[in-house]
């Protein structure tokens, strides 16, 4: 079989869907009937492995194949629905002649380089907890070694935009990823609460370098009519990086381990480290004439734009940190299992990469930001609100999908707002600034609630009403300005 691309994703999409129904299918059964506990061990490590050579073509079709980025995201969710991936190789079979090959894509390169540093965060969210308290980690430890990695990754941020300015985006894209791919090894050598303390310190440090310059090199490349729709799509991978972290580290730890979990997503960080090595290395960027004239014109990085978007991206992770601590809590607390907490974050996600995949993702260019961003800001904080009062699995999928839709709206919004209120020279170190913010909201959003004597429908309300009121400032702002052009 020639390697065209289309061929190495159906290989290894059936393969995958065969040893997923081998597990579900077989292994399951002899676990949960029959007493085989090794029999779910190893075909459960066995699927895992498939399942990363799929992720893999996943990434290579969506480089070499001139598709829309609706493909592979229908192939993300394949791998997840029984026989799903069997359809999805009828279809791919008659779409081999209708889609021509194309060079290496280098916007789909940096939208992959940010699909595994989202990864990487997402992945350890089910399972560094249990994994601090198997070293020995007091509880107190446990929640600062999640919080440490944060906070670590803020100060990661700035250095990578302020790097970024001086030497280029590619350099710390290189240096990110390939030091943050050596940290992610290091979890193998952890046996104590003092090593992983050390490791979490590190690897949020380096993880820290990607995402600016990364969005850095995104911005600088794209036309300024088309921001909107880059930012979109490159939330497409945050999204489905949302999807796949929590699920695939949550099922390859209970069938292996949390270091060999690392491990994998390390190798995927090496492989993209070898392929910007090869082709972003040989990649001049160019700016073109209206990002120079915007770039001379800008003024001072701290406006009222760039302001607006660094709230923006705070609240963003304030609320997703207080969905990550009380959701879990309201589930529980409504007698239903655990896994539906997962498949919440789920709902969120999907909803989220469909508004960004599908054609709603040119309103981005046609409406203006910071209204598509109190929107956003609102759907959110009215969801907060209705999570409060939800007490049925119907409800919650459905309030979470009104979640996803404001997440959809606010995240194009708050970059593409950073993209035009900076100029070029600068936008480096603005990114820096705008993911030091995020990283803050997520140790606010969970650490702050915390702290304050609500219960988790107090929280959810606090939440919200926190969320509505930033959105009527952003408004409200949009609305004298207009006022006074007038």
């Amino acid at each position: 079989m020639r390697a065209h691309p289309i061929n190495l994703l159906r290989l290894t999409g059936i393969l995958d869907g065969i040893s997923l129904i081998v597990l579900l299918g077989i292994a399951m059964p002899l676990k949960y009937i029959g007493g085989i506990e090794e029999a779910v061990t190893i075909v459960g490590s066995i699927h895992g492995g498939i399942f990363c050579l799929y992720a893999a073509a996943i990434a290579y079709s969506a480089i070499r194949v001139k598709w829309n980025l609706l493909w592979p995201a229908v192939a993300v969710l394949a791998a997840f629905v029984p026989l799903g991936n069997f359809v999805l190789d009828w279809q791919l079979k008659k779409a081999k002649a209708k889609y021509e090959l194309r060079q290496i894509n280098i916007s789909v390169l940096v939208y992959a380089i940010v699909f595994f540093s989202f990864f990487d965060l997402f992945a350890q969210l089910p399972v560094m907890s249990t994994f601090a308290a198997s070293v020995g980690a007091s509880s107190f430890i446990v929640g600062f070694v999640i919080g440490l990695y944060s906070l670590a990754n803020t100060l990661g941020n700035i250095l990578s935009g302020i790097m970024t300015d001086k030497v280029g985006p590619f350099r710390i894209l290189m240096a990110g990823m390939v030091l943050s791919s050596g940290a992610l090894l290091l979890y193998h050598f952890v046996e104590e609460p003092t090593l992983l303390i050390i490791v979490r310190i590190l690897h949020g440090f380096v993880a820290g370098l990607i995402v600016p310059a990364a969005f850095t090199y995104s911005a600088n490349t794209t036309m300024s009519n088309e921001q909107g729709k880059k930012v979109a799509f490159t939330g497409t991978f945050v999204g489905l990086a949302a999807i796949i972290g929590p699920a695939f580290s949550g099922i390859m730890a209970s069938r292996t381990s949390v270091p060999f979990v690392f491990t994998c997503v390390a190798v995927l960080g090496l492989l993209l480290a070898v392929l910007s090595a090869i082709f972003l290395s040989k990649y001049k960027i160019t700016k073109n004439e209206k990002t120079e004239a915007k770039a001379q014109s800008a003024g001072s990085l701290f406006q009222a734009g760039v302001i607006k978007a660094y709230g923006g991206a705070f609240f963003l992770m304030f609320s997703q940190g207080v969905i990550a601590y009380l959701l879990p809590l309201h589930v529980q607390s409504l007698g239903y299992d655990s896994r539906l907490s997962g498949t919440l974050m789920s709902t969120f996600g999907i909803i989220a990469v469909l508004l960004f995949v599908l054609p709603t993702n040119r309103i981005f260019d046609r409406v203006a930001p910071s209204r598509t961003m109190a929107i956003g800001m609102g759907l959110m904080g009215a969801s907060q609100l209705l999570i409060s009062q939800s007490n049925t699995t119907l409800s919650l999928y459905l309030v979470l999908g009104l979640y996803g839709v404001g997440f959809a709206f606010l995240f194009p919004s708050i970059n593409t707002m950073l993209i035009q209120a900076t100029p070029a020279d600068l936008r480096g170190k603005a990114y820096g600034y705008f993911y030091a913010f995020f990283s803050l909201g997520v140790v606010a959003g969970s650490s702050v609630l915390g702290w304050l004597p609500f219960d988790t429908i107090g929280g959810f309300m606090f939440t919200g009403i926190i969320l509505l009121m930033f959105a009527v400032i952003v408004s409200f702002d949009k609305q004298r300005k207009q006022v006074l052009n007038h």
